[in-house]
């Protein structure tokens, strides 16, 4: 069973930056199509951004032209550069994985956008 650690979150202003991480066990990390999602307490998980095992990229409209995914297939590891972040999109993020109809989950970090 794949397992996925997601790190890189934390505090930041408005209009800021950050990169989240997304590391996968796996030895076979390039078959599987990665994604990140978010959640607010009370509000379903949100669709950000996946990037198939082609490299072909989609994102939710929420964060087109802001956020870019992207994955490295040596390290087992899938980004998430956000730029110009608002106060709404503060969540916890989560990583998935994707395979025949399989998805698997990571465990979440916590993306505040404060002043």
């Amino acid at each position: 069973q794949v397992q996925l650690v997601e790190s890189g979150g934390g505090l930041v202003q408005p209009g800021g930056s950050l990169t989240l991480s997304c590391a996968a066990s796996t030895t076979i990390f390039s078959i599987y199509t990665m994604g990140w999602s978010r959640q607010t307490p009370g509000k379903q998980r949100e669709f950000i951004a996946e990037i198939t095992t082609g490299g072909t990229t989609n994102y939710g409209d929420s964060v087109n032209g802001r956020f870019t995914i992207s994955r490295d297939n040596a390290k087992n590891t899938v980004y998430l550069q956000m730029n110009s972040l608002k106060p709404e999109d503060t969540a916890v993020y989560y990583c998935n994985a994707a395979y025949r109809g399989l998805r698997i989950w990571g465990q979440g970090t916590q993306v505040t956008v404060s002043s």
